[in-house]
């Protein structure tokens, strides 16, 4: 037997509107203009420019710093069209703006330089060696196993399987083993290597067999690598019988090698380029924030778009086919309308958020000194503005600022608190800053531990536990105390 039942539920919904204008947030500046272009390609409703009569209007609203969204849904649109009364029996549903649901900000391409790729000049230098077919067929499959970072992590049997099986072509491991052997003799010195001893020995066979640090080191890769390392210093001299004074220049000659070799020629073949969203200026410590030029692009309604309302209006009679032409005109004009409103939005959500940060981190913000940095977290700066946490996370995450002392992403300012022996909280960045100082002014042959470190930061007034302290190490890329030791 069925049974009827009647079930009540709330569920909150966005709507259209608001979609717009959290895709729109969360794009950084450099991505702003594709987007407005790609807008612009679906929608002929939509200008560049701005009108002269309502340019003054849209001064006004965009030094309006205070507006929250309802507010802003009630701001009176300059040159509003009203086509109602064409719509009045056939109201339009909707419109769908352009990629929603599968529009993705971070799949987006990012500005690029087109360099030649490691493979390329590799491919280049192999066309100088004198190969048989054999040969040639091994050395390209042995190309195209080199990783990004220059190394050929594949075994060689695994290389010959590759070759029977995609190719039909049946090699040894002989013949992989002595095409390897010209592959390794190519520019950047160390490409082709199967590990990071191998890449190190490589570099160090190029350089002059007569200097006695060169032998030296090549023994010190050959025999104690492990030793090395590990840093054991003193077993590595006391075995080789060499001097202190010698043993810091082969330990200096060895660490000037190129771990990864593949970086030299670029590790993707991509340059990328880092547009800030916002420019901070210090004037006689008067602080102003500024948007990108790029993030405040002036769009208008296509005013000969928006006359095909008058020729409608002006005739006799509307027939069916010219009532879908007004609904579609409608769309495109609805649809420019949230757009531009949406920008506008964007440009006032981003400038409530970075005023409040500066504000927040005025002292830092002045002189660019980490370690007057104060802890901050993502409701700090909401309730400041009175805006939800994930917008002010929106707008944090891949935005970044410019000022004097460089340019700085947004998510740098953010950081949890550290209680102090006076009861305030202290930035992590902060404590970090003075464990960054610590270590770089610690002695190279007694490095700090972690105990060490803990017990200094303890004394200057921080509770701050021994696995913090390493949290924040390991965070700062600096390795364990024996690591840092140096002769």
């Amino acid at each position: 037997m069925q049974k009827l039942s009647l079930n009540q539920s709330i569920q909150q919904k966005l709507s259209p509107q608001q979609i717009q204008f959290i895709k729109l947030l969360q794009i950084p500046t450099a991505e702003l203009n594709a987007r407005i272009e790609e807008e612009m390609e679906v929608n002929p409703a939509l200008e560049e420019g701005m009108d002269v009569e309502q340019k003054e209007q849209d001064d006004d609203y965009q030094d309006s710093n205070d507006s929250n969204d309802d507010e802003y849904d009630d701001y009176e649109r300059p040159n509003e069209i009203s086509i109602d009364e064409y719509l009045s029996q056939d109201e339009y549903g909707g419109y769908k703006m352009q990629g929603d649901g599968n529009y993705n900000e971070e799949e987006r391409d990012s500005p690029i330089a087109n360099l030649a790729t490691l493979h390329d000049a590799l491919v280049q230098q192999f066309g100088f060696l004198k190969l048989n077919e054999r040969q040639e067929v091994v050395g390209l499959q042995l190309l195209g196993s080199i990783e990004s970072d220059g190394y050929i992590r594949r075994s060689m049997q695994s290389v010959v399987n590759d070759l029977a099986f995609s190719q039909g072509f049946f090699a040894n491991i002989e013949e992989v083993e002595y095409v390897l052997k010209k592959v390794q003799t190519f520019d950047p010195a160390g490409i082709g290597a199967r590990n990071l001893q191998e890449c190190l020995l490589l570099q160090l066979d190029r350089k002059d067999i007569s200097n006695p640090n060169v032998v030296a080191a090549i023994r010190i890769i050959e025999i104690f690598f492990e030793e090395f390392s590990k840093k054991h210093y003193d077993k590595i001299q006391k075995r080789l019988n060499i001097s202190d004074c010698q043993m810091k220049q082969v330990i200096r000659l060895i660490t000037k090698l190129n771990p990864k070799p593949g970086s030299v020629e670029g590790e993707d073949g991509m340059a990328h380029f880092l547009t800030p969203d916002f420019v901070v200026t210090n004037s006689n410590n008067k602080l102003d924030v500024h948007l990108n030029s790029k993030n405040a692009p002036e769009l208008k309604i296509s005013r000969s778009f928006a006359e095909i309302i008058d020729t409608y209006d002006k005739s006799d009679k509307i027939s069916h086919h010219m009532r879908e032409t007004v609904t579609f005109v409608k769309q495109k004009l609805d649809a420019a309308k949230w757009f531009i409103d949406a920008i506008k939005q964007r440009q006032n959500t981003l400038l409530k958020t970075m005023n409040a940060i500066v504000a927040y981190q005025y002292d830092f913000f002045v002189d660019g000194d980490e370690g007057k940095l104060r802890p901050m977290i993502l409701k700090d700066i909401a309730t400041r503005i009175d805006m939800d946490v994930s917008t002010v996370s929106r707008v944090a995450n891949s935005k970044s600022v410019q000022m004097e002392y460089g340019i700085y992403p947004l998510k740098y300012f953010f950081s949890e608190g550290i209680s102090t022996e006076f009861g305030e909280d202290a930035s992590s960045r902060e404590v970090k800053y003075i464990l960054r100082e610590l270590i770089e002014n610690e002695a190279k042959n007694a490095p700090l531990s972690d105990d060490k470190l803990e017990g200094i930061l303890n004394e200057r007034g921080y509770n701050i536990a021994r696995r913090t302290v390493a949290k924040y190490r390991e965070q700062l890329n600096i390795p364990v105390a024996r690591l840092r030791k140096q002769l």
